[in-house]
């Protein structure tokens, strides 16, 4: 890298923790002050500061309200992803949660959810397509696929109030067991953006689940696109004596990191 490229680089970090450092001492919905003030402070180019401002809106820490300005983003909820004492229930996160069900129907598995549930491809499954919603804002699209054998009397209510998870443990007795859980970036496409009220190829979060049973029997295959401006992934690792062995890991994984490692996910609902 150049030199000059390099000093770029720095004086954009600059720019952007003074930035963070704003939005800190400030509350969700207050403005931060105007770009021409903000470049005549800090002595640097337009293009620079808004290079810095453009990730922390992408972040989703800052809004940009044409002929307005800039603006504070409103605050992150946040999420354990553990499994409490009922089993695959999530404990319950700030605002209020709600579903509105796009689509409800018993299908045929087909090849790959058929290989995913074990199923042939001709098994029929239950399919549902529901919007998540905070404080009545869109976060994320879900797309369930569960054996229709095991849920006969499932119905569009219980897919969009209270959760899922109890219904089939108290309704269906089918109890969970356990669950992997894979996440990877994406961008939304035209149909995901007009339902997420995001611009069409925003960043977003794929999330794909596969729950089992108590039998170790395949239960539900769910993708899903979670809004990438209102979530981030956050670790609390727990470190053991192995990691004083100087022992390498790699790339972002922590040498004696403990099997009980907690991540959280965040969303931040408008």
């Amino acid at each position: 890298m150049k030199a000059g490229e390099s000093g770029a680089v720095l004086k954009r970090e600059r720019v952007r923790d003074h930035i963070l450092q704003l939005i800190e001492s400030l509350h969700p919905g207050d403005a931060i002050p105007s770009e021409r003030s903000l470049c005549a402070d800090l002595h640097v180019s337009r293009p620079t500061l808004r290079a810095a401002v453009d990730e922390l809106v992408a972040a989703g820490l800052l809004v940009r309200e044409h002929g307005r300005g800039m603006f504070v983003a409103p605050e992150k909820i946040t999420q354990e992803l553990v499994s409490d004492s009922r089993g695959m229930a999530l404990p319950q996160a700030s605002g209020t949660w709600s579903s509105r069900l796009l689509e409800f129907t018993t299908i045929a598995a087909g090849a790959r959810v058929g290989r995913k549930l074990n199923l042939s491809p001709a098994a029929g499954i239950v399919y549902a397509a529901r919007l998540r919603l905070v404080d009545g804002a869109p976060m994320a699209i879900e797309h369930l696929h569960i054996r229709a054998d095991l849920v006969p009397a499932l119905t569009a209510r219980e897919l969009e109030a209270g959760d899922l998870y109890e219904h089939l443990r108290e309704r269906h007795r089918v109890r969970v067991s356990d669950a992997v859980q894979t996440i990877e970036p994406t961008v939304v496409s035209q149909a995901e953006a007009r339902l997420l009220e995001v611009p069409h190829l925003s960043p977003a979060l794929l999330f794909e689940r596969l729950t089992n049973d108590a039998d170790g029997r395949p239960v539900e295959y769910v993708h899903s696109v979670y809004r990438g401006d209102r979530y981030r992934i956050v670790s609390r690792l727990t470190l053991t004596s192995a990691s004083a062995d100087g022992a390498s890991a790699a790339a972002g994984v922590v040498p004696g990191m403990a099997p009980g490692t907690v991540t959280q996910w965040e969303a931040a609902p408008r």
